[in-house]
């Protein structure tokens, strides 16, 4: 492939970082999300950049450049983790970027022949890569968010094609691609720019500008029309039956239940109920009720893990967890004081 090609290529990839990094500067993109954005475009440019042809790699300003280049993987997994409310613990973010400067430090002060940093890096943002793909698809039903929904297709695939793809040619091949290689990253690298791009200049308050602390939209029952009206009751009506409680039960299956078609149930739970996801929609009524058993001196010696089972939960964990979202303590702390209290 033509080299002229290449270079045109990575000139318009690396314009598209800086155009890009310029409007999250400058935009109104929440802190959660604009630090792994700029950290995604910085180290893209960093890539494309070609470190080992431009600088040094022995110099200090080439071994920076290489660290940031190798860190595109860890900022996309962590954008696309806080976009999809699945924020990572802080000690799991602590470990990935201890094994990042771990392996680069390997690779560039230590074992310079052997590639263990090499590997270590690769391996690692392999990983990632493919963890973001799991929790983009495995969340996908859950989701109410229609433009988050679209994101969740789309951003696996392009990341999947760019960063996985890379991470294996280079694994399999070392880090001296052929021109083609190189070329076509350049466009798959210019792809998830532009694509970043199209959500920023197309920002959706409930995407990128919320605030951490909101966890659901702001509700907007009064704007319903007739026909959302009667489904609303209708849903209302079947959560008093206690319909909840089902274990397993999917926005799909309601639907059928209610004989609507799903999307206007999305539409209606987030749209105009306020709910993100639909388990958060579920988890409303099931914590609820929990409450009220928890608090039961009557049911003091009812097990916390029979009280969940019955209000539709697989196991204990998603229901501890569940709990202390909503109401901030575990059920155990929470059953404790409000006997104490009585």
């Amino acid at each position: 492939m033509d080299l002229e090609l290449f270079i045109i290529v990575r000139l318009m990839a690396v314009g598209a970082c800086f155009l890009l990094l310029t409007i999250l500067i400058a935009g109104s993109v929440r802190l959660s999300l604009k630090i792994p954005l700029a950290g995604l475009v910085i180290g893209a440019a960093a890539y494309l950049v070609n470190a080992d042809t431009l600088f040094d790699p022995l110099l200090m300003t080439g071994r920076l450049i290489d660290l940031a280049s190798l860190s595109t993987p860890f900022w996309i997994w962590l954008f696309a983790r806080e976009l999809y409310e699945r924020a990572a613990p802080l000690w799991l973010l602590a470990l990935i970027a201890a094994l990042y400067l771990t392996g680069w430090a390997i690779a560039h002060f230590i074992d310079t022949e052997n590639g263990v940093g090499f590997y270590i890096i690769h391996i690692l943002s392999l990983t990632l890569v493919i963890d973001l793909m799991i929790v983009s698809i495995s969340g996908l039903k859950d989701d109410l968010v229609q433009r988050r929904r679209l994101i969740r297709i789309y951003l696996p695939v392009l990341i999947g094609l760019q960063s996985g793809g890379i991470l294996i040619h280079e694994l399999i091949y070392g880090t001296d691609p052929t021109i083609m290689a190189q070329t076509v990253n350049g466009l798959m690298v210019f792809a998830v720019i532009l694509f970043a791009g199209i959500a920023l200049l197309r920002t959706d308050a409930t995407l990128l500008v919320e605030t951490d602390s909101q966890k659901h939209d702001k509700p907007r029952e009064h704007d319903l029309s007739p026909s959302e009206s009667v489904l609303k009751d209708r849903l209302n009506a079947m959560m008093v039956e206690g319909d909840y409680r089902e274990t397993g039960l999917t926005i799909q299956s309601l639907a059928k239940k209610l004989a609507t078609p799903e999307h206007r149930l999305r539409g209606l739970i987030n749209g105009k109920l306020g709910h993100r996801n639909f388990s958060s929609f579920l988890n409303g009524y099931r914590i609820n009720e929990a409450k009220e058993k928890l608090a039961d001196r009557e049911l003091v010696d009812l097990p916390i893990l029979t009280i969940a089972m019955d209000l539709g939960y697989n196991s204990l964990a998603p229901f501890n967890r569940a709990f202390r979202s909503e109401a901030g303590m575990t059920p155990s702390d929470f059953r404790k004081q409000a006997i104490d209290q009585k």
